[in-house]
């Protein structure tokens, strides 16, 4: 028997490893992914403005796993009347149980220009992109940074490209523009979270327009229906759309995180109403969170097939989703809601690196984890 679980990002990596504790030692567990290595998505803006947090935030899945066989390939796609994953390369793999943990991919909305002229944040190769890009406008004198859409990775990256042009000494010449379609930045977010980002963003000195929407892009400006922004680098942030292997789609799953009886689907793959009716936003804390229950359900669809079938289903755990609270950096700053209460400044930002160290030795990589804590205070010193 084979389970297959299919990416190996927050949620793939959190399954897994579970998977490795709770499946019977003669089931074939195998992760699928092309980079072979698990990026700490939070964690990527920081590599922005300094390279060497590269190292802290990836982590090779051979680190990582002590059962699980890893496959370095690329989804195709998921043939689940087969059971069998195709890949780039032709090749196929049949599997018993499947856990599409694939991720999201950048949407652009087919607005024109928007995917020619801007530099998503979803790889290390973006950062490294966008830092270059910025190192360039400020080269040449100054200039205007647009960042189009306001969500956490968003704010993110425009709160690290202002502190970015304070350190190179160029926040005179150069201008962050965060552009939102929302009437806030991170929509969908509390209130009371959503006024502690503003303020941190208007403390960096992001020049942040809400209510704006972006209608197409050219390699010299963005055009909004409120006027057009002329700009030196182009970010796009603006949206989450399926992978290729499910035809741009994210999946719909029921709260048992289930598309049929051998097929999970979790994290941002997926769009997943919980248990009290609730859509569940994307982001790292509910793949997470996703993930375990996933773990159990995959196990009790395992323990069915290797049972006489009795033509009953297995009772599945339905997911509900309970937020312990939320987590942004905001340039040098943060901003933390635990519970009704909202953190800034250094107490939001221990917060936010404590969290990602702690997933990081979860994952099993202490020196990552510690590296993280020690770069990112260390570069807090340093900007002093």
């Amino acid at each position: 028997m084979r389970v297959a679980v299919l990416g190996a990002g927050y949620a793939g990596v959190v399954l897994a490893d579970r998977l490795e504790r709770r499946l019977p030692s003669d089931v074939d567990l195998v992760v699928v992914d092309d980079t072979g290595s698990h990026l700490v998505q939070h964690e990527l803006h920081r590599a922005v403005r300094r390279p060497s947090f590269e190292d802290d935030i990836v982590v090779s899945l051979d680190d990582i796993f002590d059962r699980a066989r890893v496959r370095h390939a690329t989804v195709a796609s998921v043939d689940r009347d087969r059971r069998v994953v195709e890949f780039a390369d032709g090749e196929e793999m049949a599997y018993d149980v499947a856990a599409v943990c694939l991720g999201a991919e950048t949407a652009y909305y087919d607005l024109p220009g928007v995917e020619e002229h801007s530099i998503p944040l979803k790889r290390l190769p973006d950062a490294r992109r966008i830092r270059e890009s910025f190192l360039d406008t400020v080269r040449a004198g100054g200039g205007t940074v647009v960042v189009g859409g306001a969500g956490l990775s968003g704010v993110q990256v425009a709160g690290e490209l202002a502190a970015f042009a304070r350190e190179e000494h160029a926040d005179d010449d150069v201008d962050v523009v965060l552009v939102e379609q929302m009437d806030d930045v991170a929509p969908s977010f509390p209130a009371k979270f959503q006024d502690a980002v503003r303020e941190e963003l208007d403390a960096e000195g992001v020049d942040v327009r809400t209510g704006v929407t972006v209608e197409q892009a050219t390699e010299e400006a963005v055009e909004t229906e409120s006027g057009v922004i002329p700009y030196e680098t182009f970010v796009w942030t603006g949206g989450i759309r399926g992978p290729d292997a499910l035809a741009g789609e994210r999946a719909d799953v029921r709260a048992d995180l289930t598309l049929d009886d051998h097929t999970v689907a979790v994290g941002d793959v997926a769009r997943v109403v919980d248990a009290e009716g609730a859509a569940v936003p994307a982001s790292a804390a509910a793949a997470v969170r996703e993930a375990k229950v996933a773990a159990r359900n995959v196990e009790r669809l395992v323990d069915d097939q290797r049972d006489v079938d009795d033509g009953f289903r297995p009772r599945l755990e339905r997911y509900t989703f309970d937020s312990p609270g939320w987590l942004v950096s905001v340039g040098d700053g943060a901003v933390a809601q635990v519970g009704p209460s909202v953190f800034r400044g250094r107490a939001a930002k221990a917060v936010k690196t404590g969290v990602g160290a702690s997933y990081l030795a979860a994952a099993g990589d202490i020196r990552n984890a510690v590296g993280l804590v020690r770069e990112e205070f260390d570069f807090e010193r340093h900007g002093d």
